[in-house]
Order: structure tokens, then C-alpha cells, then sequence
């Protein structure tokens, strides 16, 4: 269903849980999993594997500067027409020897004038390099590269459930990048179109060991560790960097301009629009960095600097992985979770 096909709703204040879930673990008992379970420990951050060796980066601005914030003007931003909603996801991955299997709760919050309103989203997957076990069920998954395949799945819910409930008229805070490794292209198409019905996509990145402008930056080579390196060291608390564009050589729509926001004493973090989004809203752009500066001021975590309405987003995701008790059920089907279950599954 394109943009212009569909009916903007608010479908919230709902826990959809998918239809295969039930099947896929009917599926699993009649399979008769064997001990003992294996984790293999392997978790990739995708913060890590945003740009491309192949890319380009530029600035947008005559020279590297930095910009201070205003939070009073991103208090009175809520006052403009647009509607504000935030997207996060929480991720269990449990490990047998038959297979693998990943359960994410997609979690999307919309900010009401006294309240925030949720809808949030459970899937459950399983991959195996078995024939065999595939062979059993309509839903289980064969898989070379379960990491790989379940980026995929992640990625394409991902875009159903937002963009069956993104409204006209909004701002979409979305935790994580716009580009991470080959499923993220599958996000391109849809940010784009909603760039083209003024709904503004923007991308948020705390953790990152990049180095394009440290390693392309003539003036910024062989002095710091890391972009947010340079960034904490370039930046005062409550400040921005300039805008600077990144698009990849061999994908021109693979492209977006970013900057990085310091709030407090600690790491900054980068801020993302596809190139798309940033050409059709940039007049508008400095005044959501104002109220996303506000938001961070709002969380006030200095530890862990989160836009507000991403770390409530967060809290209804991993809320709910606790109301299906996946661990329960995974070990009536001879899948048992270790001790050290992490949030991220890759």
C-alpha cells in the first residue's frame, strides 16, 4: 500500500501481537527441540557499520562551526501543528542447536497533549540450516546467515508497523541509524515518500566507532579516536556541530546529512536525515533541533543522553517482551534462555 493508498489512523493504545506467532511455536513443539541449548554470544552493533568506505562526505557550511541550542524555542516548538511520535524496539535472541530464534517488540508512542499514547508490535522468528525442520512448518525459516536474514524481517516489520501509523503533519524520532549494513536499504524508498507528505523521519546514533570526517577531513586527521571523539571535544554542552552530507558512490538515494548534538558532560550523539528530508524541511530543521535539545534536556540522563519520548518508546518496548513470558514458552519447546539474555539480538 503506497502513501497515497492508505488511510491515516491513530492505532494505538494496542499490543498486536503477529498472526505466525502461535503457529511458529506449535510448529517448534512438534519438532521436539534437543538440549543442551547454545549461545553463541555474537552481538553486532549496527551503530558501527553506517557509512560506507566507498562514500562521501562533505560539509554543508563554509567552515566547521558550532551552533548553540535554544531550549526555550524547542518548548515553544510543541505549539506548531505538527503531531511528534518516536519509534525504539527491544530484541530477545535465544540459540538451540536446531536453530535460532529472534523475538522483537516494536514499540511506536505518540505524544499526546497530557499523555503518551502507545502501539506497540510482537514478532517471533525462527531460522535453521535444517531442510528437515523446515519442511515441518509453513513459518519456520531456512537460513545460511540467521544475523543476516533476521535484520531483514526486523527491518521490513519495522517499516509495515510505522508506516501504518505515521500520520500526516508529524515528526518520527526513530532510535538507531538510517543506514546500517545491506537490510537498512530496504528503509530508504519509505523515508523518502514520507518525506514527500510532510512527515519528517529523523535518525538518532549513540554509539559509534565511525571515523569518515576524522579519516576525510583534512584539519581533523590523526588527531582524535573517533567522530564522537572529535565531536565531545569540538563541542560545548547544549551545542551542534554543522551539518555535513554523506552519500554513497555507488547508491546516490543511500545518502543523508547529520550532525552531532553534546547536552552534558558526556559522549555526544549524531543526529541523521535522509538527504531527502533535509532538502524539503531545512528551513524548519534548526527549530527541531531545538526541541530535540529540549527533549534530551526533559530526560536530563546525563549517563545515557536519550531524547524523551525515545526512552518512553523504550520502556513500552521492553515492557512489552515482560506481558508474553517468552522465556516460559521457549522452554516448554526445548528452548531455554541463558542467564545473560541481552537486549540487542545481533
Amino acid at each position: 500500500m503506497t502513501m497515497e493508498e492508505k488511510e491515516f489512523n491513530f492505532d494505538f493504545n494496542k499490543l498486536i501481537i503477529d498472526s505466525k506467532f502461535d503457529i511458529i511455536i506449535e510448529d517448534l513443539k512438534q519438532i521436539n527441540l534437543s538440549l543442551p541449548n547454545i549461545n553463541s554470544g555474537f552481538e553486532q552493533n549496527l551503530n558501527d557499520i553506517t557509512f560506507s568506505k566507498n562514500g562521501k562526505i562533505s560539509t554543508l557550511d563554509s567552515e566547521i562551526q558550532a551552533t548553540n541550542l535554544d531550549p526555550k524555542n524547542g518548548f515553544k516548538f510543541f505549539e506548531k501543528k505538527y503531531t511528534i511520535l518516536a519509534y525504539d524496539e527491544s530484541i530477545n535472541r535465544f540459540d538451540s542447536l536446531e536453530g535460532t530464534a529472534f523475538i522483537t517488540s516494536h514499540s511506536l508512542v505518540l505524544l499526546d497533549d497530557d499523555d503518551y499514547i502507545p502501539a506497540n508490535y510482537l514478532t517471533f522468528y525462527f531460522y535453521t540450516k535444517s531442510k528437515e525442520i523446515v519442511d515441518k512448518s509453513k513459518y519456520i525459516k531456512y537460513s545460511e546467515s540467521p544475523e543476516t536474514d533476521s535484520k531483514i524481517d526486523y527491518t521490513k516489520d519495522k517499516i509495515q508497523f510505522i508506516n501504518d501509523r505515521v500520520i500526516k503533519n508529524s515528526i518520527l524520532l526513530i532510535d538507531g541509524p538510517l543506514i546500517a549494513g545491506d537490510a537498512y536499504t530496504y528503509f530508504i524508498k519509505p523515508i523518502i515518500e514520507m518525506s514527500a507528505h510532510n512527515i519528517i523521519p529523523i535518525f538518532f546514533v549513540k554509539n559509534s566507532f565511525s571515523n569518515i570526517l576524522i579519516s576525510s577531513i583534512e584539519s581533523l586527521k590523526n588527531k582524535y579516536n573517533s567522530d564522537l571523539h572529535w565531536a565531545y571535544n569540538f563541542l560545548k554542552n547544549g551545542q551542534r556541530s554543522n551539518f555535513f552530507h554523506y552519500e554513497d558512490a555507488i547508491n546516490p538515494r543511500n545518502s543523508k546529512v547529520f550532525c552531532y548534538i553534546r547536552v552534558f558532560n558526556s559522549s555526544p550523539q549524531r543526529v541523521e536525515f535522509h538527504s531527502e528530508t533535509f532538502k524539503r524541511y531545512f528551513q524548519l530543521i534548526p527549530e527541531i533541533l531545538d526541541m530535540i535539545y529540549y527533549q534530551l534536556l526533559l530526560q536530563g540522563n546525563v549517563n545515557n543522553p536519550q531524547v524523551r519520548l525515545i526512552a518512553i518508546a523504550e520502556k513500552y518496548a521492553r515492557s512489552t517482551l515482560n506481558l508474553v513470558n517468552i522465556g516460559k514458552i521457549l522452554k516448554e519447546v526445548g528452548i531455554i534462555p541463558t542467564i545473560n539474555q541481552k537486549r540487542f539480538g545481533w
